[in-house]
C-alpha cells in the first residue's frame, strides 16, 4: 500500500523487546512482499504464529476450464447462481480463469471458514448486501459498491451481515494495487489519480480472539491444506506498516472525462499480474458538440475484456439482454462495440447512469463450468439485427 498505518499497541522500535503484562514477550511477525524488498507490516501476537498442531490435504472440487472455442462474445447471468446456502470462500463459483487470475461469484449467507490465500491477493467486490471481513489485522466493514483488497496470506473470514451478500471475487496469482501511474516514486497518490488515500479504509483496531485448536484453510500452489493452529491467528495486539487489507468504494472513484469519448484506461482502478480492474461510474459524458458518447467499435488485440454490470443502465449494451448481475466477455480476436441503435440514441446525452466493474486480462480467459451453466447463448448474435 502507498502509505503507513498503525493499529493497537506497538513498541517504540521495531525488532526490540515488547512484553506482555505478565512479563513474557509478544511474538513479532514480519509480513512482507517480494523477499523483504517491498511493502511490509509488523504484527505482534500474544502467541507464536508458527505453532501448528496438524496439517492435512484438503480436497476441493476440480476446476474445469475450457477454451472460448469457437471464439465468440459471451453473456453470463450470475443471478442464476443464487440458489443454495454458501459461504464466501468455499461457496464461490469460478466463472472465468487463466494462469494469472480467477474470477468467480458467490451469494454468501453464512460465515466462511478461516482462510489464507497463499497464491496471491484477492479483490472482493460487493454487488449488494453487507459483509464484515475479519482479518489478523482487524475487521473491515463493506457494503454495496465496496472493493476489498486482501493481501496474499492474510488469514481472514468473510461474515455476511443481515442477510445474503452477492460478491464478485477476483483471485490473482500475484499482487493487486493501484496503478503505478497514479503514484509518486515514494508511493503517494498523485493529483491526477481518480482516488486518493482519504478514500481508503483500513482496519482501525485489532481483533483479539482467545481460542485453541483453530482450523485455517490454505490455498497454495500445490493445492489446499487444512492447518490446525495451536492458538487463534486473531491474537494480534498491534501492528504497523504499509501492507494490510483495505477497502475502497466504487462511489469514491472520480471519473475522468473529455470532449470526446475517453478510452478504457481512464477507468482503471487497480492493476494485477497481467490484468487490470476498471470502474465505470455515473458521470457526465463527452461535451464536444459532435461527440458520440457511447464507445466506438473497438478491438483490443492484446486482451480479453470482462464486464460485470452492477447498477444503473449501461447505455451501449441496451437491447442485448444485459441486466443487473450480468457478465459480458468480449475476447481478443473479436471486434465489439455498441449495440445497434445505441449510437443514435446517445447523441446529445449529457450523462450516463451506469455502474460496472471491468477486468481486462492479457491472456485469454477460459470458461469454467458455472459460466457454461448460466450462459445466454443468444448474446453473440445480438449485433446482427
Amino acid at each position: 500500500m502507498p502509505y503507513y498505518r498503525s493499529a493497537g499497541e506497538v513498541p517504540h522500535k521495531r525488532h526490540t523487546q515488547f512484553r506482555r503484562p505478565d512479563g513474557g514477550l509478544y511474538s513479532e511477525e514480519l509480513m512482507g512482499q517480494e523477499g523483504f524488498s517491498s511493502d511490509s507490516s509488523l504484527l505482534y501476537h500474544r502467541h507464536p504464529p508458527t505453532a501448528i498442531a496438524s496439517a492435512e490435504v484438503y480436497e476441493t472440487p476440480a476446476l474445469n476450464r475450457s477454451a472460448n472455442h469457437p471464439l465468440k462474445p459471451r453473456h453470463l447471468r450470475t443471478h442464476k447462481l443464487d440458489a443454495g446456502p454458501a459461504d464466501a470462500v468455499l461457496g464461490r463459483r469460478a466463472l472465468l480463469a487463466n494462469d494469472d487470475v480467477r474470477i468467480g461469484y458467490v451469494v454468501a449467507d453464512r460465515p466462511s471458514p478461516l482462510y489464507r490465500d497463499a497464491v496471491g491477493d484477492e479483490c472482493l467486490y460487493v454487488e449488494d448486501g453487507r459483509v464484515v471481513v475479519e482479518t489478523s489485522f482487524g475487521a473491515l466493514e463493506a457494503g454495496a459498491g465496496d472493493y476489498v483488497i486482501i493481501p496474499t496470506s492474510v488469514v481472514h473470514r468473510i461474515v455476511p451481515q443481515d442477510g445474503p451478500a452477492r460478491l464478485l471475487t477476483i483471485e490473482a496469482n500475484g499482487h493487486i494495487g493501484p496503478p503505478k501511474r497514479y503514484l509518486s516514486v515514494r508511493g503517494q497518490f498523485l493529483e491526477h489519480a481518480p482516488y486518493c488515500e482519504r478514500d481508503l479504509r483500513g482496519p482501525a483496531e485489532p481483533l483479539l480472539v482467545d481460542e485453541t485448536d483453530v482450523e485455517v484453510l490454505v490455498k497454495h500452489r500445490a493445492g489446499w491444506t487444512r492447518h490446525v493452529y495451536a492458538q487463534h491467528p486473531f491474537d494480534v495486539v498491534g501492528w504497523d506498516g504499509c501492507l494490510y487489507p483495505w477497502a475502497f468504494s466504487i462511489h469514491d472513484f472520480e471519473p475522468i472525462t473529455g470532449r470526446v469519448h475517453q478510452p478504457p484506461p481512464v477507468h482503471q482502478t487497480f492493476e494485477g499480474p497481467n490484468f487490470v480492474v476498471c470502474s465505470f461510474v455515473p458521470r457526465k459524458v463527452d461535451y464536444h458538440p459532435l461527440a458520440i458518447p457511447v464507445p466506438y467499435n473497438h478491438h483490443n488485440v492484446d486482451s480479453d475484456e470482462m464486464m460485470f454490470y452492477t447498477g444503473g443502465n449501461y447505455e451501449a449494451r441496451r437491447g442485448s439482454g444485459i441486466e443487473q448481475g450480468s457478465i459480458s466477455l468480449h475476447p481478443s480476436g473479436f471486434t465489439h462495440g455498441p449495440q445497434p441503435g445505441a449510437v443514435e440514441r446517445a447523441l446529445g446525452v449529457e450523462a450516463f447512469d451506469e455502474l460496472a466493474v471491468m477486468v481486462d486480462t492479457f491472456r485469454p480467459l477460459d470458461l469454467c463450468d458455472a459460466a457454461v451453466a448460466v450462459e445466454d447463448t443468444a448474446y453473440a448474435w445480438t449485433w446482427n439485427r
